[in-house]
């Protein structure tokens, strides 16, 4: 499996390209601000061919690019049905800089724009766990709600390594997302990090939305907020990004 990422753009935001391996169809995941020639070189220097974005939720720091993404390679974008409706208005429906700054910040590109191909992403009935395949690649999508209405998380099983977890923005290394912001909700982010997370084996490897990767065992461990959350309290933590 060919996996890499790198941070992008003011907020330092994760973004990921997924592929069966090298010279294979590729899965682009939240493809933040200036990302757009990252994912570019990472594709040639692979020789992927790109079939679709896929979204942990609609923040305007993990869908800033999506647009001129999508539009590059000609390729749908997808999100839960959720969040579906912060991609007609990124800016707006995140709520953290000023006007003035966000303008100034997208230099006149066609980032933070709608895509033209939106779609959504698969959801179970039970509010367990959909399955999406693309690429070559079936991942799981679990709603986790908290940090936004349609946060979801993607779980790759692994054949011969641990399985990985894209989180978004529900888990960090030591921290968990904010739920101070329009559609965040305490509540939620504790029964999605008690239901969602919590139950995940041990060995699997978490990729975040921000900061550096960890695993499910180290953050049962040493995360007060996942703990809090299993443990049936609250304890929600200081804002951080979007």
């Amino acid at each position: 499996m060919f996996i890499t990422g790198f941070p992008a753009g003011s907020w330092s935001t994760n973004c990921y390209v997924l592929a069966t391996a090298p010279g294979e169809p590729c899965v682009i995941v939240d493809p933040g601000q200036e990302s757009i020639d990252r994912v570019h070189e990472i594709v040639r220097e692979n020789r992927l061919t790109p079939a679709a974005v896929i979204l942990t939720h609609g923040h305007m720091d993990h869908v800033w690019s999506v647009a001129p993404v999508s539009r590059d390679f000609e390729i749908p974008a997808l999100i839960h049905s959720a969040d579906r409706y912060r991609l007609a208005d990124p800016a707006g429906s995140s709520l953290v800089a000023a006007r003035e700054q966000l303008l100034a910040m997208t230099k006149d590109s066609l980032e933070l724009t709608e895509p033209s191909d939106v779609r959504l992403l698969p959801e179970d009935p039970s509010q367990e766990r959909a399955q999406l395949e693309l690429a070559g690649i079936t991942l799981g999508v679990r709603h986790a709600p908290g940090h936004t209405e349609g946060s979801v998380v993607f779980d790759l099983p692994m054949a011969d390594s641990p399985d990985v977890l894209l989180s978004g923005d529900v888990l960090f290394q030591g921290s968990i997302g904010r739920t101070d912001l329009p559609g965040g909700d305490p509540r939620a982010m504790d029964a999605s990090l008690r239901e969602v997370i919590w139950p995940m084996d041990d060995e699997t490897v978490v990729l975040p939305g921000h900061g550096g990767q960890t695993t499910i065992a180290a953050e049962r461990a040493a995360n007060p907020f996942l703990q809090a959350a299993a443990a049936g309290g609250s304890a929600q933590p200081a804002p951080r990004g979007l």
